[in-house]
């Protein structure tokens, strides 16, 4: 392995510490985030107030969308552990939603009898697949730069999520403004541009990866199947995916019985593989993340009301004025994005703290802790919309503060679960259980989506009527959150045990040593004594 690229000698090239491919992911990403923001800061809105949506309506097409953005992983996962590699995929995906963004500037006259609603269909679907081959992998690839023992891996997945939301906060502020002030078209269009500059970054960066995220079977892509490359012949499965997601975000209950059905599946291949493919220890890794995808439903459920619900709420429910200025609603996206880039320093640095000291919490903590903070979230906005009485408009302030309270939340499992997917699951395994990792995001979406619709003013009689409806569902899923995130605090040891973190070694022992810290040992601590 010292000859081949990638070697311990080309990863003494860092910057800042890190290898110089984890700053090329980190623009790629954060341009791929800034499309990909920049077009939920609207969606919702866009359905309501363009294509003439209900709330309830746009609130199940937006959870169906989101979702499916999330279920795809598990196959672009599959296909580049199996055949594709990593790169490959990352790049098939880059191209098919640079092309679903530029789709979504055909905005027609708007209402449901429009020719072009059937673009905006094929748009979603096209990001749907592209988000499929790229987000996943795209993470993994951060954790092949690094071996599974180096404790800089939680700061590289620290670093790498402010990529994303640095992209996430100026799609939101830029495509929000001009989509919401200027038209449509113009807020998804400069998404399609920042889409295409992450396509390119990820091209021209390329020889910073050193061999990393190639394909396993280069032979197999090579071999002809009726006179194509199998390689191709791949390419050509994911437009066909793309076509039948163009049919089930129209037809989003499939989305729901999908769900259920391949969760099934899903559960049942990873449980048979860890018990009968795995050793003891492997295993009872796999049971631990596992574990950690139940909690992380819970709360993208309730984190994903952002989009939607919030979105409305803050639409017509908040007083927007700033300095004079009534801000779109859809800029509000951004505070989530912003906080976590102020704040994400201060994260990574706090826990390589604690963890020199041996006083970082385990992940299973850091979950409770999430949710916890999450719960507080909506109840602090009920709060303070009952401060000012139901009928008048909620301060501004209280939207800044249920971000806050949701963005410290996010941090504490986000990054921390990433991390633990990819150091926890099997070098074979680990685009599958990132895969995992975002299925359940995908479920969490879709419940986001119900959640949203139950907040629908629809059945409600008067603009009071219907804002309280908003703030008895919040109040609801408030408690609820903090009852689970005190219950994962509580049983967070029990879980700790199965994820056996004094015997977790690299796969390549040769990289075991790179890097400074590397081996934790070595400031009198048990290799892997807490999983970040």
């Amino acid at each position: 392995m010292s000859s081949t690229p990638g070697s311990v000698g080309e990863e003494g090239k860092t910057l800042l510490g890190h290898p110089r491919g984890l700053f090329m992911l980190f623009f790629a990403e954060m341009w791929e985030r800034f499309s990909y923001y920049g077009m939920r800061a609207l969606l919702v809105l866009y359905l309501t107030k363009h294509w003439l949506f209900s709330d309830g309506e746009a609130s199940v097409v937006y959870g169906a969308y989101t979702a499916l953005v999330y279920i795809t992983p598990v196959i672009g996962g599959y296909l580049a552990d199996k055949y594709l590699g990593q790169r490959k995929a990352v790049l098939y995906g880059a191209v098919l939603l640079t092309i679903g963004h530029f789709l979504m500037g055909f905005e027609g006259d708007g209402g449901q009898g429009s020719p072009a609603l059937d673009a905006f269909w094929l748009a979603l679907a096209f990001i749907i697949v592209g988000s499929g081959f790229l987000k996943a992998n795209i993470s993994v690839m951060v954790g092949q730069l690094y071996p599974r023992t180096d404790v800089r891996r939680d700061g590289a997945y620290t670093i790498f999520y402010m990529g994303i939301n640095l992209g996430a906060f100026l799609g939101s502020l830029l495509c929000g403004y001009l989509g919401e002030v200027y038209g449509w078209k113009y807020g998804f269009g400069a998404a399609g541009v920042g889409m295409l500059l992450g396509l390119i970054v990820f091209v021209i960066g390329k020889p910073l990866l050193q061999g990393r995220g190639e394909s396993r079977a280069p032979a197999k892509l090579r071999e002809r199947i009726a006179g194509i490359p199998f390689e191709w012949l791949l390419y050509g499965f994911g437009i066909l995916v793309v076509v039948a997601c163009w049919w089930m975000v129209q037809n989003q209950k499939v989305v729901g019985w999908a769900l259920f059905v391949s969760g099934i599946v899903l559960l049942a291949y990873v449980i048979w593989t860890a018990v009968t493919k795995l050793d003891r220890h492997a295993r009872d890794r796999i049971f631990a993340a596992m574990i950690l995808m139940i909690g992380s439903v819970l709360f993208w459920s309730l984190f994903e009301q952002a989009g939607s619900s919030l979105n409305l709420y803050t639409d017509r429910y908040v007083d927007r004025n700033m300095l004079g200025w009534d801000v779109p609603a859809s800029m509000f996206q951004s505070i989530n994005a912003m906080y976590i880039i102020l704040l994400a320093p201060f994260f990574a640095m706090l826990w390589t703290w604690l963890g020199k000291r041996g006083l970082e919490p385990p992940a299973p903590a850091k979950f409770g802790l999430a949710m916890i903070q999450l719960g507080f979230g909506f109840l602090v906005l009920v709060a303070g919309a009952a401060g000012v009485a139901t009928g008048n408009m909620t301060p501004v302030l209280f939207i800044f503060l249920i971000y806050l309270l949701h963005t410290t939340g996010e941090l504490c499992l986000s990054p921390v679960g990433l991390s633990a997917m990819n150091r926890l699951a099997p070098a074979h395994l680990a685009s599958l259980i990132m895969g995992c990792w975002f299925f359940a995001s995908a479920t969490g979406n879709f419940v986001a989506g119900l959640i949203a619709a139950a907040t629908g003013s629809e059945a409600a009689s008067g603009e009071d009527a219907a804002q309280q409806v908003v703030l008895e569902v919040y109040t609801t899923v408030g408690w609820v959150a903090v009852a689970v995130g005190v219950g994962f605090m509580i049983v967070a040891p029990l879980i700790r045990k199965l994820m056996h973190l004094d015997t977790l070694k690299d796969d390549n022992p040769a990289l075991a040593g790179v890097g400074e810290l590397a081996e934790p040992a070595a400031a009198g601590m048990h290799p892997e004594e807490e999983l970040k």
